[in-house]
């Protein structure tokens, strides 16, 4: 294969891989225009359209899915081929894509995107953040990281963070005017944010247990919300009874009497963030430098 025919297929996935000209062009370090050329040129070889292209989306084509999934993984052994020769000689490098739910990336990755970089200036991080579970073999993604070890077949997980209180929350207007509910079936008779579930667009039942004794329920008001953030916030305005991750941002705020605990000894636990990845013959010397950031080895002083 000739030096230009292997940068055609490279450019070729990255755009499949990114659904984005501009994001392609961005990771390869071309112009926007000059990887559409390289496009179709690659197209004008083959005799065959690869890529559906309108103003708002980019998909490949019947023809364009079958040659990346020929491709892909040839050019991912590549890849770590490379990876591994240069972690051999003493440097790690390449990009390395991350899919996390919005917490795990304000709580786990943000603070020590410094320090990775110091460490590894060579790796260039995509960092995705999703809180709709998405299949990171189908979306192309090195790692992911999520709350709970429910694994798919060939992934292995790496746990970040120990389990975590859920707590509700109110502010201590709210709980002066509408009074403090004492049992969770008190919550009926309660203004509750409720939490929408990504992954199926449903609302979150409550989950609470007390000495062996679980339960499960539906609670109604003003708001409905996917965002974390957005829950806190509106019980810290007053307008009903949130229930949130311990250190999803309420700890601070309880600390302040800005939002006071209710139900506290029916709080459930859930499992804390786990970071999983596909098992693979050849690891990543960028994901185990990623991974061993996220857990503090080895790892220079801010």
């Amino acid at each position: 294969m000739r030096g230009s025919e292997f940068a055609e297929l490279k450019a070729f996935a990255a755009v499949v891989e990114r659904a984005s000209f501009a994001r392609a062009a961005e990771h390869l370090g071309v112009s926007p225009s000059a990887l559409s050329q390289t496009i179709r040129l690659l197209e004008a070889r083959l005799g065959a359209r690869l890529l559906n292209r309108t103003t708002r989306s980019l998909a490949p084509t019947v023809t364009g899915e079958q040659l990346y999934r020929r491709i892909a993984p040839l050019l991912r052994e590549m890849t770590e081929a490379v990876a591994e020769a240069s972690a051999a000689a003493g440097r790690t490098r390449g990009t390395l894509r991350i899919n996390t739910l919005g917490m795990a990336a304000r709580q786990v990755i943000a603070p020590r995107l410094g320090r990775f970089h110091r460490a590894h200036p060579e790796v260039a991080l995509d960092i995705v953040v999703d809180d709709a579970l998405s299949d990171i073999v189908a979306g192309r993604f090195d790692a992911g990281i999520r709350v709970g070890v429910r694994l798919e077949k060939d992934m292995v997980a790496v746990r970040l963070t120990p389990d975590v209180k859920m707590v509700a929350v109110a502010s201590p207007d709210y709980l002066a005017h509408r009074g403090i509910p004492r049992t969770p079936g008190d919550l009926h008779g309660h203004a509750c944010i409720n939490w929408r579930l990504q992954v199926d667009g449903r609302a979150y039942r409550w989950e609470f247990e007390k000495r062996g004794k679980r339960i499960e329920l539906a609670v109604d008001g003003p708001l409905v919300t996917n965002n974390a953030d957005v829950g806190v916030a509106a019980a810290l305005e007053g307008l009903g009874i949130a229930y949130a991750f311990g250190h999803e941002g309420v700890d601070e705020y309880l600390a302040r009497g800005e939002l006071v605990r209710v139900l506290a000894d029916w709080s459930i636990a859930r499992p804390g963030l786990f970071l999983y990845h596909p098992s693979r013959r050849h690891f990543p010397a960028a994901l185990r430098a990623f991974i061993d950031c996220m857990l503090d080895k080895d790892m220079p002083a801010p």
